[in-house]
């Protein structure tokens, strides 16, 4: 085995737990210092001044995985780095973090390096809300699913049935 496949296979990734809403900090600050570092990113819907928004936002807040090898690289300018707490550990041991779960991770991001998060299924009949466009506050029951992006929602209008399709963002549980 050559030097370069020895370090190779003696890296694993491991957590490093970052001050709040400082995930971007210290991973550009690690990446400075010549560490390789992974920070997974996701689509959330947050409500903000009542309505519901999209937002990409870091998939394990607080939490950067970094790859490191206990031979050859310094761990010690990790803790006082910006935007850094510490390792994550568990006792004396810093947590390893399987390979598998990193390939899951990789392998489920979109072309954006966005992790393609299955939204949260509704199934036919299940009552949901309408929380935002001209039917938001108007309660139906989820038909199904017309694309990626949008449902069929029943609504009782007036004392008649109509099928609206909705954003999928725009609904919620009843």
């Amino acid at each position: 085995m050559n030097e370069a496949n020895r370090e190779t296979a003696s890296r694993y990734w491991y957590l490093v737990y970052c001050k709040p809403r400082q995930e971007t900090v210290a991973r550009e600050n690690l990446a400075r210092q010549g560490y390789e570092t992974y920070l997974p990113f996701m689509r959330d819907a947050r409500r903000r001044q009542g309505r519901r928004v999209s937002v990409i936002a870091p998939m394990f807040p607080r939490y950067l995985f970094i790859h490191l090898s206990s031979q050859t690289d310094n761990w010690g300018p990790i803790r006082s780095t910006l935007g850094v707490v510490s390792i994550v550990r568990f006792g004396r041991e810093a947590a390893r973090v399987p390979d598998s779960l990193m390939a899951v991770l990789r392998a489920r991001e979109d072309t954006q390096g966005i992790q393609i998060v299955p939204i949260e299924e509704y199934k036919p009949g299940s009552r949901v809300r309408i929380t935002q466009g001209s039917f938001a506050g108007y309660e139906g029951i989820f038909q199904a699913a017309s694309s990626r992006d949008r449902v069929t929602v029943l609504l009782d209008i007036l004392g008649r049935d109509a099928r609206t399709s909705v954003d999928t963002a725009s609904i919620e549980p009843a």
